[in-house]
Order: C-alpha cells, then structure tokens, then sequence
C-alpha cells in the first residue's frame, strides 16, 4: 500500500531539492527524518513538511503503521519561473529569475514491492 504527498509551487529551485531528496530515497521514514532534521542543506524545510504530510496520509487514510514506513518515491518537478526585473545602470534593467518547484513524496510499507 502506498500513500503520497505533494507540495506545489515551493520556493526552492528543483536542483537543490533534489540534493536532498537523494539523500532521503529508499530509506525507513525514522532515518530520514533523522537525515533531514541534521543536514545542513535549506532545502531540508520544505522536504520535512511533504514527508510528515506523507506519513499522515498513510496512517490515517490507509491504516498503515509509521514504524514501518519507507519512502518509496521521492522527486521534485520544475514549477513555474516568477520573473522579477532589478534596475541596472544607465536606465537599463536586468532580469531576475525566481525559480519554483513540485516536490512528491511516495511512502508505503514496501509489501507491494516485493509481489510486482
């Protein structure tokens, strides 16, 4: 049984996400809280909301046990680029790119895994 988590348009650019959700793949969801509470990356924020939200939707959706959770998927997704303009030298201006993101997180017990 699997449960996911989206967290959309979040004010991180999609690389540095995916730094940290590296980090967090295919790990029991104790260790990667554990991982995410003690890195020192800025993206560790946005990433610890999406898997606690995950967790939650597994127990209280679908009845499954937190202590043995794993994080199945885990990817970010570019989201839409805000465009800002900063005022340069002679009445010039120059462009300033805000990126966003869609950060999924997959948790499950593993059980379909092993039958596919």
């Amino acid at each position: 049984m699997k449960a996911a988590a989206r967290a959309l348009f979040i004010r991180e650019s999609a690389p540095k996400l995916r730094a940290v959700l590296d980090l967090v793949r295919g790990l029991p969801v104790a260790r990667a809280r554990e991982i995410l509470q003690f890195s020192g990356r800025g993206a560790t924020g946005p990433v610890s909301k999406v898997l606690e939200s995950a967790v939650a939707n597994a127990s209280h959706n679908h009845a499954l046990d937190a202590a043995e959770l794993r994080v199945l998927e885990a990817y970010a997704d570019l989201g839409p680029v805000l465009k800002r303009v900063r005022p340069k030298a002679r009445g010039r201006a120059g462009g300033i790119r805000k990126p966003t993101a869609h950060v999924t997180i997959v948790v499950g017990d593993g059980r379909d895994e092993e039958s596919a």
